[in-house]
């Protein structure tokens, strides 16, 4: 599983929440990703900047370092959209795993 940090530029949010759910259409099309988790949400930093943290799990770890051409454009559209801040990249995200199980 992983969590990604997205620090939208001001002004780009809607831009950034319609490319992530594109991007998630992109994933499942190309068979990357297991259908659940997936979460989407956002939040605050630095006063009023948005932040989006979207939490997913990839069928395979390798499936990001050989993600297709479909997936690599929709990154670059994601990287236009957000930018550093605070010491952070504009999307900065690692491996994390549940502490307590989501309840069904």
């Amino acid at each position: 599983m992983v969590l990604i940090t997205y620090h939208v530029k001001s002004g780009h949010e809607g831009e950034l929440q319609a490319v992530l759910l594109q991007a998630w259409k992109i994933y499942q099309r190309e068979h990357l990703v297991f259908a659940e988790p997936h979460v989407i949400v956002r939040g605050a930093e630095d006063g009023d900047k948005a932040r989006f943290v979207e939490v997913f799990t990839w069928v395979s770890h390798a499936a990001p370092e050989h993600a297709p051409d479909s997936v690599n454009a929709i990154w670059g559209q994601e990287q236009s959209l957000c930018e550093a801040r605070s010491g952070h990249t504009g999307i900065e995200g690692g491996e994390v795993e549940f502490v307590v199980p989501a309840r069904k």
